[in-house]
């Protein structure tokens, strides 16, 4: 690598935050209730495909060579002086649930594409190349797997299943992938990146409140996606009896609370549930239901815990089914992932970075505008968020969990084995804060499992 500074250059945050306000004008909404603005930008919907294209316009003018796969995932390349080494990998995704803020996701693609810029504009030559992706449906919202794009990328999940997803609609993603000009000539499996390191907002109250700035993720929760249907009997609400009724919008009524008193309990960790949809049929107000759908989110570091919770609920849902005549329940997998810790060479180069801004003074135009929905909210949809204690001499996080504004996700570093020497400054998008700094050397060591795609 040759640089004009020895160990640290600057980003142009001014630039990362128009950057970040111009995108997400994309799919803005004012929400009347709460006088906030927002962002509704599904994946592969026309407001997505508008984000899209003006990410890769800004990924262009950057110098990037940009290439689209079959899953419709966008990288932008940047060449480094050893085309042959493994590349180091940054990014997220910028499709959105229809209640988000501007940051979620964003942040890492822009915050990206802004230290290319800044490597640019120093005249910095890195040894390995860098790229910047945006995947496809991570959020999971429209086409009902979270991680989606990633998933297929790095082989979890296989091209021809992804494509056949479809939404409440009908629509596949395969034709939406089609119909927005997104179904890329590129092969989707990734190869493996030497490292992989992203920038994402807290999503979560938990470091703002301890006053924290920037947290070190240490890894991604457990992940249980499941929907339930309960099917019951309709009946007339004045004239049949309580005793004799098969109400299906009960039953989904006790299986919430039954997640939350298993939440409460304390038997399973930290486990978090959430039902985040539920309808009844037919939806009248003088029907008793006949059926009842509902979603729940499970969440949880411990993949033993995670388990625990799961048979828990199995045979909860039987005990309902059983005690309930007339009442029968089906359940459909949507999504499950393991606890995946982060790799501790790359969390601890991300915390002893040089300098880090004060809590709330990073990105200050934060303070310059309304919130957004979805700026602060529940805890982070996938993260495992528990940093390292401060230690004296090499100050990193206090343990709790994130910072205002500003996340990190660290990755595991590629399997390079023959790579020589010190690897140059990479794709760091760690600290993106007014006057913060870019470490020039990430993680240089340690191995991942190949990926199987």
């Amino acid at each position: 690598m040759t640089s004009p500074a020895a160990d640290t250059i600057s980003v142009d945050a001014d630039r990362l935050w128009r950057s970040l306000m111009d995108l997400a004008e994309i799919g803005a909404y004012d929400d009347e209730r709460t006088g906030l603005r927002g962002v509704n930008r599904l994946a592969l919907t026309d407001a997505d495909a508008a984000g899209r294209r003006r990410v890769i316009a800004w990924m262009e003018e950057a110098g990037l060579a940009v290439r689209v796969d079959r899953m419709g995932n966008i990288y932008g390349r940047r060449e480094g002086t050893d085309p042959t080494a493994p590349p180091v990998l940054t990014g997220s995704h910028i499709d959105s649930v229809a209640t988000a803020g501007a940051f979620d996701g964003c942040l890492g693609v822009l915050g990206g594409i802004e230290v290319v810029r800044t490597l640019d504009e120093r005249g910095i030559v890195t040894r390995r190349p860098i790229e910047v992706g945006v995947f496809t449906e991570e959020e999971g919202v429209r086409f009902g797997t979270d991680m989606l794009g990633s998933a297929v990328a790095a082989g979890r999940l296989t091209l021809d299943y992804a494509h056949g997803l479809t939404d409440r609609d009908g629509r596949s993603l395969g034709d939406e992938l089609a119909r927005t000009g997104f179904d890329g000539p590129a092969d989707v499996c990734l190869d493996p990146p030497y490292a992989y390191v992203e920038c994402h907002i807290e999503q979560g109250p938990v470091l703002a409140e301890n006053g924290v700035g920037i947290g070190v993720v240490t890894g991604v929760q457990g992940i249980s996606w499941q929907e339930i249907t309960v099917h019951g009997r309709a009946a007339h609400a004045g004239t049949t009896p309580t005793q004799l009724r098969a109400d299906a919008g009960l039953a989904a009524a006790e299986i919430i609370v039954r997640l939350r008193a298993m939440v409460d309990s304390g038997e399973y960790g930290e486990l978090r549930a959430t039902v985040g949809h539920l309808t009844v049929h037919p939806d009248l107000t003088n029907i008793v239901p006949a059926r009842a759908e509902l979603t729940v989110d499970l969440r949880n570091p411990d993949d033993a815990a995670m388990a625990r919770a799961e048979e828990d609920l199995a045979a909860f849902l039987r005990e309902l089914e059983d005690a309930r005549p007339g009442l029968t329940l089906t359940t459909r997998r949507m999504a499950g992932t393991a606890y995946v810790p982060f790799d501790e060479t790359v969390q601890k180069v991300i915390a002893g970075g040089r300098r880090r801004p004060r809590p709330g003074a990073h990105l200050p135009a934060l303070r310059r505008r309304p919130r957004r929905p979805g700026d602060r909210g529940a805890l982070s949809h996938r993260h495992d968020l528990r940093p390292r204690r401060a230690r004296r001499h090499q100050p990193q996080p206090p343990r709790v969990l994130h910072a205002r504004g500003v996340r990190l996700r660290s990755g595991r570093p590629g399997d390079d084995p023959a790579a020589p020497g010190r690897p140059g400054l990479t794709a760091r998008d760690t600290h993106l804060s007014e006057g913060a700094h870019v470490p020039t050397d990430l993680v240089h060591r340690g191995r991942s499992r190949p990926v199987d795609c």
